[in-house]
């Protein structure tokens, strides 16, 4: 790739996946014009949270654990006063039983008890690690599992707005790797925080307690170790931010490309594909790079000037054997505990890097919880039962952006029976108004009411229960057939949905697949035609009873065959249900009682089809074929 050809594309990466990468909640914006997929960022603005209160939120998780982290924590202090009295039982041992003050022989047989009753309590010290380990793995692995049932509850409680103006990749990526950064902190980090603090204060101590002058040349190092560490963490908390980020945006660019991989195919653009992620995988690497080695830096920066300060020890603890009859026992001991006291301040600064990814992924988390959910119902809002399905728009105005209308003063009637048809120019506005039907959008002004109740005022869940949709782009989840069906409505008998299947003239391929209705659907049904899919798609719908249908350019990806054979299902389907009906093949709509015809937001023409066709204006041309559909 030239070079000027990568620096353009790597423009248009960054207009793409520039508020993936940018470390900012999610706040969708709203589709752009021509429906909801127009455009928007996955995130809004802001400024990162601060580190203390995604902290303080993260904590709140562990607050129905408090016993057992209050165990755990108990282990530790266990597990640490145990280690230190181990290792200054070196003392006595050495000057009793190995090098006695006195020059008298050592004993082999106090020497062996000695280190019997050191060993022991080094058991114990082991043990107590191995009880708070196993404590600590079950307090994080329940408060993953809240934060992931937070995540995912209020990820069913957002917006259609949400999902349309956001990369599922991306939310995929919060979901796995930035989860798992917060529980490898939660299950490992925060108990070698403490541990490593007890170490120091318990280690500082005992130096003192054996040698006041090699305590103060062990400190001496302590501010010039603290400063280091606490520079290299300031400037490496904004890496780990840039980190998540970016592997969030590479996961959304992976999951669109292999979801789409037919279409990387079919127009060739496997090298494009790849040297785009390659420069976003390159993103990724120079951002990882910069986290992790500001973060590895802890390790080394500390080591060195640990390092330093056991020779001097060493050197000063000689002289003082020699000058001043400091036993030997005492300057092992210390000079243990002096390598001992860096240790700990090592690992603390080690574990600063854990501390910032897990910071970054919750803040990220937090971001999708802290999204507004729909509105909750009105108060007054009545839940319809017995729907009839006497839908009626008045003055409708509508757009995703407030400040540039999609819809523009609509008005219709449709009642039970009728089927109600919408052409159209792509981006006329003919998915809107089924999206404002099922309230996914709520209106700027006019009315939609359903049996004379504003959709305002119904419950959400009774309204959508009553509005069947059959979409075309099917999904079918993993499962059997029959369960994919009576997705429709959960609580359908075996056989409410074999007479769906039949209603949508899906039985006949059903019985022929390998185990019927309980054949096992993988990979969105990879393993069925689209014509079969959209057929279950059409059983579902009929399934649910519910007395309003849309059918969303059910059959616009089928061939003409199978467009025939899906008709006679959604005919059946249709019967005495108030029926909306998009469609790019005009020849579908012939039979519908009206037929609106749109463009800019605006019904242009309407009426059955031979009325328009007898105006010879815009319906006439698109019939015709004097215009397309563009």
């Amino acid at each position: 790739m030239s070079s000027v050809l990568r620096a353009e594309r790597e423009k248009s990466l960054r207009r793409r996946y520039g508020s993936r990468t940018a470390q900012r909640p999610v706040h969708g914006h709203g589709p752009g014009p021509g429906g909801p997929r127009g455009g928007g960022n996955a995130r809004g603005g802001g400024q990162p949270r601060e580190m203390k209160a995604v902290l303080k939120r993260l904590m709140a998780y562990l607050e129905q654990d408090r016993l057992k982290m209050g165990l755990a924590f108990f282990c530790v202090l266990i597990s640490t006063v145990t280690s230190l009295a181990g290792a200054y039982m070196l003392r006595p041992i050495i000057n009793q039983f190995i090098a006695p003050a006195d020059g008298s022989a050592g004993s082999v047989s106090g020497l062996a008890g000695g280190l019997a009753v050191m060993a022991a309590v080094y058991m114990a010290s082991v043990a107590a690690s191995y009880l708070q380990s196993r404590i600590m793995l079950d307090v994080a692995q329940d408060a993953l599992l809240r934060i992931r049932g937070d995540l995912f509850s209020r990820m069913q409680r957002l917006p259609v707005r949400f999902y349309d103006t956001s990369s599922s990749g991306d939310l995929m990526s919060r979901f796995t790797n930035d989860v798992d950064t917060i529980g490898n902190m939660l299950s490992s980090t925060l108990v070698q925080l403490f541990s490593g603090a007890l170490s120091i204060v318990g280690t500082l101590g005992l130096m003192l307690y054996t040698n006041v002058y090699l305590t103060v040349i062990t400190l001496v190092l302590i501010p010039l170790m603290l400063k280091a560490g606490g520079a290299v963490a300031s400037r490496s908390q904004k890496y780990f931010n840039a980190q998540q980020s970016a592997l969030g945006a590479l996961n959304g660019y992976i999951e669109e490309t292999i979801s789409g991989q037919k279409a990387v195919k079919v127009f060739c653009h496997e090298d494009v594909a790849e040297e785009e992620f390659e420069i976003l995988n390159s993103d990724l690497k120079d951002k990882q790079i910069r986290a992790q080695f500001l973060g590895g830096m802890m390790g080394p920066v500390m080591n060195n000037l640990s390092q330093i300060n056991y020779v001097l020890t060493a050197c000063v603890g000689g002289l003082l054997c020699v000058i001043k009859n400091f036993d030997v026992g005492g300057l092992t001991v210390f000079l243990n505990f002096s390598r001992q006291f860096s240790r700990p301040v090592n690992e603390i600064s080690m574990q600063v890097s854990n501390v910032f990814s897990a910071l970054a992924g919750a803040e990220r988390v937090f971001a999708v919880m802290d999204e507004e959910p729909e509105p909750e119902d009105d108060p007054d809002a009545v839940s319809m039962e017995g729907m009839k399905g006497h839908v009626s728009l008045e003055h409708v105005y509508f757009g995703y952006d407030p400040g540039k209308l999609i819809l523009k003063d609509i008005s219709l009637y449709a009642r039970p029976g009728q089927k109600i048809a919408f052409v159209g120019s792509t981006g006329a506005g003919k998915t809107t108004i089924t999206n404002l039907l099922n309230r996914f959008y709520d209106i700027q002004s006019g009315s939609i009411t359903i049996d004379g109740v504003d959709v305002r005022h119904i419950k959400r869940e009774e309204l959508r229960r009553n509005i069947a949709v059959v979409l075309q782009d099917t999904h079918l989840f993993t499962g059997t057939v029959m369960e994919n069906i009576r997705y429709g409505r959960l609580d359908a008998s075996d056989e409410e949905v074999i007479q769906a299947a039949k209603t949508a003239s899906a039985h006949s391929f059903i019985m022929r697949l390998p185990k019927g209705y309980d054949t096992v659907l993988e990979s969105d049904g990879a393993n069925l035609s689209q014509g079969q899919r959209q057929l279950l798609n059409i059983a579902r719908a009929a399934v649910s009873r519910a007395p309003i249908l849309i059918l969303d350019e059910a059959t616009s990806s089928v061939d003409t065959r199978t467009e025939k054979h899906i008709e006679r299902g959604m005919d059946r389907l249709m019967a005495d249900r108030t029926t909306f009906v998009i469609a790019h093949r005009l020849s579908t709509v012939r039979n519908a009682n009206a037929i609106m015809v749109l463009e800019n937001g605006e019904i242009i023409e309407r009426g059955d089809h031979d009325d328009l066709l007898a105006q010879k204006g815009r319906y006439y041309s698109l019939y015709t074929g004097r215009a397309e559909l563009e």
